[in-house]
């Protein structure tokens, strides 16, 4: 009697939770007119309404519940009695819905769209999907269920939100605005995927783009941001923010005329400042160009560095001028500084928005400073990407230069390993005739040098080696022992103490700068002695004449 109890109440609730859920239209008997009905219809009591015949009939069903378990109790075993508390229990579940079944006919749809400011959301599905009360529970909790953290209350997948067997479509707007709320907690990372949710499920909405820039510009991924600004400007050309946006990163870009560009279409956003500005650097920067073509590598610095200080903070094209123009006038050191501090987007996001041209003047410029600092593979490699995107002979020359070097620098290498020093020499010098200022390869050459006795010589090269590369530690090692070959000891004294300044606690140098001082005290007595020994004699000899 139990079971058949619990199976009555299963599809009497079934036909009523569907009853309530659809439109309440849809349950209504279909009017005719009077005149086709008959008296003895008529006559006929009217059906009763859908809400009542439930409350009737779920009422009747707890009576035979009541009833089928009392009678249980009596005659059946422990098992008859646990399935009896299973049936109350659903019908006390029963009970609790009947009263939300009014709520649903009132409220048969919902959206996730309106949500209060802190992220507390109002309603469910902006697609009407179907919610079972089974799993939501009463509805009016349901209302105040809050997303503090998108991992704790729902898994995203493709857009979508599981909570159990429930699968309901996102809002994109409430994507976005949990998005936001990671935004202006500096959480970047996680706002930048909400972003992409909100994207994946609505790709027309140009505000997903135009915050996702934002996030990405406050990483540092330029070029990137750039690329979502276009697609936010490609969906609504009246973007002002974006187009403001791009401005600004076209500026800090070096890209002048592109930002007056987005500046004409940016409307209240931009100030007569903002156009200065960019003007401004548009003269800086074709004055750089100017000064590259006429090969004034001095102007081209002080230009250059103008540019940089005026926005362009990120510009590839002006840190490579700049680079260029400290190779020529041999500061390696100094170029190799500017380019690690330079941006080093990769080439295909560079590409696509600096073009091949500039991209490839940008690569050939980073291999050669690679190069003269003894990055020879990195050199290399990088001036063989840039011949993919422009095949000009300049850079065919930059790439055949550089391989030389590079060969005759492992031909020498494999010499000195075998101590056959006069072989290496050689080989370092033919790569010198192709790469003259190579600090890398003077400082080797001025190795094989000592060790074949011309200290003279690997002076020479170290003095080379360190005008290029002040702080080339290894080149100032070398000198100083030549220093001490030579018995120059205020030299070597010199080089140990700043040898000192950059390697504190070395105690190799220290012993070095101690026998040093030693050596030098005892040539200085030998030169007293020798002097008193002198005036001795000549005494001697005005006293005899």
């Amino acid at each position: 009697m139990a079971k058949i109890g619990e199976k009555s109440v299963e599809i009497q609730l079934g036909c009523g939770l569907v009853a309530a859920i659809f439109q309440r239209g849809n349950c209504k008997p279909i009017k005719q007119p009077v005149s086709q009905i008959s008296k003895k219809k008529l006559s006929k009591p009217q059906p009763k309404p859908l809400s009542i015949t439930l409350r009737n009939s779920i009422s009747q069903d707890r009576k035979h519940v009541r009833r089928s378990t009392s009678d249980g109790t009596r005659s059946s075993s422990k098992i008859n009695q646990s399935s009896n508390s299973s049936s109350t229990k659903k019908m006390s579940q029963v009970v609790n819905l009947v009263p939300n079944t009014h709520n649903l006919r009132r409220q048969s749809m919902f959206t996730s769209s309106d949500s209060s400011a802190n992220g507390t959301l109002n309603r469910a599905s902006s697609t009407g999907n179907i919610m079972l009360l089974g799993q939501l529970g009463n509805l009016k909790q349901q209302k105040r269920i809050q997303h503090v953290s998108t991992h704790q209350k729902f898994i995203l997948q493709n857009g979508r939100v599981l909570m159990g067997n429930i699968v309901n479509k996102l809002d994109p707007d409430v994507l976005k605005s949990m998005g936001n709320e990671h935004y202006k907690h500096g959480r970047f990372e996680q706002a930048i995927a909400l972003y992409n949710q909100a994207i994946t499920i609505n790709p027309k909405n140009a505000c997903y783009y135009s915050n996702k820039s934002a996030a990405l510009l406050s990483l540092n991924r330029l070029i990137e941001a750039v690329i979502e600004c276009r697609e936010a400007i490609q969906l609504d050309p009246f973007y002002y923010n974006a187009q403001y946006r791009l401005a600004r990163l076209y500026l800090r870009l070096g890209e002048a005329e592109k930002a007056l560009e987005h500046y004409e279409k940016s409307g209240p956003k931009v100030d007569r400042r903002d156009i200065s500005e960019a003007q401004n650097l548009k003269r800086m920067i074709s004055n750089c160009i100017e000064a590259q073509r006429v090969k004034d590598y001095v102007t081209l610095l002080h230009m250059s560095e103008n540019a940089l200080s005026s926005g362009a903070d990120s510009a590839p094209q002006i840190f490579a001028m700049r680079a260029e123009a400290l190779i020529k006038l041999h500061r390696h050191e100094e170029a190799y500084t500017i380019i690690q501090k330079g941006p080093n987007f990769k080439t295909c996001l560079s590409t696509r928005i600096f073009g091949s041209a500039k991209t490839a003047y940008l690569l050939t410029i980073r291999a050669q400073v690679y190069t003269l600092v003894g990055r020879f593979d990195d050199g290399i490699s990088t001036v063989q990407e840039a011949a993919k995107l422009d095949i000009s002979n300049e850079i065919i020359a930059i790439l055949r230069r550089i391989k030389g070097v590079a060969s005759a620098r492992v031909k020498g290498n494999e010499f000195f390993k075998e101590s056959k020093y006069i072989e290496a020499c050689c080989m370092y010098t033919e790569g010198l005739e192709q790469d003259p200022y190579n600090s890398v390869l003077l400082f080797n050459r001025a190795t094989c040098r000592i060790k074949l006795g011309q200290f003279e010589k690997g002076v020479e090269d170290c003095n080379a080696a360190l005008v290029l590369r002040p702080s080339y530690t290894k080149a100032r090692v070398r000198r100083a022992d030549c220093y001490v070959k030579l018995e120059r000891w205020e030299a070597a004294i010199q080089e140990f103490e700043m040898l000192l300044q950059e390697k504190q606690g070395d105690e190799e140098v220290k012993r070095a700068l101690i026998d040093a001082k030693i050596q030098l005290k005892r040539e200085r007595e030998e030169d007293q002695k020798q002097r008193k020994l002198c005036n001795e004699s000549n005494l001697v000899l005005v006293i005899s004449n």
